[in-house]
């Protein structure tokens, strides 16, 4: 399976999973200079390969890329090892920190990925101007940073890893909450 198919199948099961619905998200590869995004609006349930849009890590995006496309090029100017991005819309992850305080997660393996994750707030009404740098910047030191109310970032080597740091992320997320719910946090 080339990148370009991986990054079709990783998407489609961010929907399957739960961590997005049918038209939220997006997700790209980096191969040598170029960076294959998702498309605006796409539907995760009927993505193909042919419907991946071509940008370039000198900053160009390509006509009908995700509204983020700019983001995930910034991401890989400031990544030059990372291969992949994925946004996703885990609701645990993203309810948890509506507070704008970054998490810790209390669960072993969440913990041990991602000992505090980066929560950013950034105003709806400046998000496309501000969340490019805001995101990478955050990016450039850790695998995964949340904006607050709106999702999860995750840059990493493969597809597969950065599929792995939100589905993980998540899975903490949704820990945290039964913890909370059992009432057995840890102080």
């Amino acid at each position: 399976m080339n990148l370009k198919q991986e990054l079709v199948q990783h998407y489609k099961w961010l929907r399957q999973y739960g961590n997005n619905d049918s038209h939220s998200g997006n997700a790209s590869v980096r191969i040598g200079d170029e960076i294959w995004v998702t498309p605006t609006g796409c539907c995760a349930d009927t993505l193909t390969e042919d419907d991946l849009v071509r940008c370039h890590i000198d900053g160009r995006v390509g006509r009908g890329a995700s509204l983020d496309g700019p983001l995930h090029v910034q991401i890989y100017q400031k990544n030059p090892e990372s291969q992949s991005v994925i946004h996703s819309h885990g609701p645990h992850t993203v309810a948890l920190t509506l507070n704008g305080q970054n998490f810790v997660p209390v669960d072993f393996e969440g913990n041990l990925y991602f000992p505090e994750v980066p929560v950013i707030t950034i105003p709806y009404d400046q998000y496309v101007a501000l969340a490019p740098a805001a995101v990478s910047d955050t990016l450039a030191n850790y695998p995964i940073t949340v904006v607050r109310g709106h999702g999860v970032y995750a840059q990493a080597k493969s597809i597969n890893l950065a599929y792995k740091w939100s589905c993980s992320l998540e899975l903490s997320a949704k820990t945290y909450f039964i913890a909370q719910q059992a009432d057995t946090i840890p102080e």
